[in-house]
């Protein structure tokens, strides 16, 4: 995988703009509406897992697979919006938060550990 630039990222931004002007919805895109949005689309994430037996990705077919691709692509556009209504660079914020949470989770203490912070 690679890299996510401030490129892809401002890109991507550019194209929600423009979508969201062209149809005159930028009234309806405060925060709070997108954030409300943002949950929402998260949670239809999870439909596709819902009665799987263990949830792994091969258990997937490829029309819920397309269903997950779809989802995604609704939450990161819900995220990249609400970062642009917010002035959040997210590339810098995901680099910031990386470094907060090697603090929090040094690899060598939880390594293979899915324990929160506070039980190790």
């Amino acid at each position: 995988m690679t890299e996510i630039s401030q490129d892809a990222f401002v890109e991507l931004r550019d194209l929600i703009r423009n979508f969201v002007q062209e149809r005159d919805w930028e009234k309806f895109h405060t925060p709070k509406n997108l954030a409300v949005s943002l949950a929402v689309e998260a949670a239809e994430l999870l439909e596709p897992f819902q009665w799987l037996k263990t949830g792994v990705g091969e258990e997937l077919t490829v029309s819920a697979k397309t269903q997950v691709r779809h989802e995604l692509a609704d939450v990161l556009v819900y995220v990249i919006r609400l970062a642009d209504k917010l002035d959040v660079d997210l590339a810098s914020a995901v680099r910031e938060k990386l470094e907060h949470n090697k603090a929090k989770y040094p690899a060598d203490k939880v390594r293979g550990d899915a324990r929160k912070y506070d039980a190790y």
